[in-house]
């Protein structure tokens, strides 16, 4: 089958190899000189990521498709209503068990994720859907995302937390992320030619950010014993609702497009579009977010976006043979 010729995924190897390294070696992360440490090298790459964010969204094809309405607002609601609403069913059964409140929290935090931009757009182009519209509801999710999933995490991480203060919360993601994108997009005539020539070098430094937020969240879960605590069978459970949450979703948003009379090309683009979570900006806002053993929060969406990755690479294929 084609999509095997994509698998396994380095990036995704790479991820999982720094949880292992985080596991062996997990006093790496406490390396410190001089108050310059891992969360600063890692703050530098957060801010960086999104300043090419900005850089690279090109903003004339992200806001020429504004007249299909309809199915942006369609897509924007399944990714950021939806999801958080059918997680949110769960929250009477775990409410009065503090370790399933913390692996809840996790898959809320996953549920109230924006989409990814590149997988979305690939997958829709595989699957001949409609591409304008997939560039624009993926790099509008990122942007909505910023603002949207620290107000739905608000519900839930002062419980959780005790400590979770949202004007600070947003005053750090304005300063890391929000404004980062904006002197991307104002620096974008004079340096967009730059970083399309080197872009593929660029795109090593969001995945290297990630690669070492997730070596650093899961060094000191390792270190406080957090996983010991939680046990493999609810980590377990969290596997199989993050796979069922995906398939409920999947369903939905192809009957909901059908059932509003889109057309095929949009009727792909609003399934792969809204069905898809970043993991880019799952692990760099769980940076801002979440403070001590945050890599408990990052493995619903690691779980995610691997199954997702591997599952709509076979069902693009196939989408496309239908019209070979």
């Amino acid at each position: 089958m084609r999509f095997l010729k994509n698998l396994p995924d380095p990036f995704i190897i790479s991820l999982f190899v720094a949880i292992l390294i985080a596991y062996f070696f997990p006093a790496v992360s406490l390396w410190n000189y001089d108050s310059f440490n891992l969360n600063t090298i890692i703050d530098i790459g957060i801010i960086l990521v999104f300043f090419f964010y900005g850089l690279k969204l090109n903003w004339k094809d992200v806001f020429k498709d504004l007249a299909n309405w309809r199915m942006h607002v369609l897509i924007q609601s399944i990714t950021f209503i939806l999801f958080p609403l059918l997680v949110l069913l769960g929250y009477p059964i775990v409410k009065l068990d503090a370790a399933y409140f913390t692996l809840f929290v996790a898959v809320f935090y996953l549920a109230a994720l924006p989409s990814t931009v590149s997988s979305s757009v690939v997958m829709v182009s595989i699957a001949k859907g409609n591409i304008p519209s997939a560039i624009f509801n993926a790099s509008i999710s990122g942007l909505i995302g910023i603002i949207v999933t620290p107000l739905w995490m608000s519900l839930f991480l002062s419980k959780n937390g005790g400590d979770f203060n949202l004007m600070a919360t947003f005053l750090d993601l304005i300063l890391k992320i929000i404004l980062p994108v904006i002197l991307g997009a104002f620096a974008q005539p004079f340096l967009g030619n730059f970083y399309n020539k080197y872009k593929k070098q660029f795109s090593n430094l969001d995945k290297l950010t990630i690669i070492l937020i997730v070596y650093n969240s899961f060094s000191h879960t390792f270190l406080d014993g957090l996983f010991t605590k939680i046990g493999v069978y609810p980590l377990l459970i969290v596997l199989f609702i993050v796979i069922i949450l995906f398939f409920v979703v999947f369903n939905f948003s192809k009957w909901i497009a059908i059932k509003m009379n889109f057309n095929r090309e949009d009727d792909i683009t609003i399934q792969f579009c809204s069905t898809k979570k970043s993991l880019v900006h799952g692990s760099v806002i769980a940076a801002v977010l979440f403070s001590g053993d945050i890599g408990i929060y990052l493995i619903p969406i690691m779980l995610y976006h691997t199954f997702q990755l591997i599952y709509v690479s076979y069902v693009a294929n196939q989408y496309a043979k239908e019209v070979e």
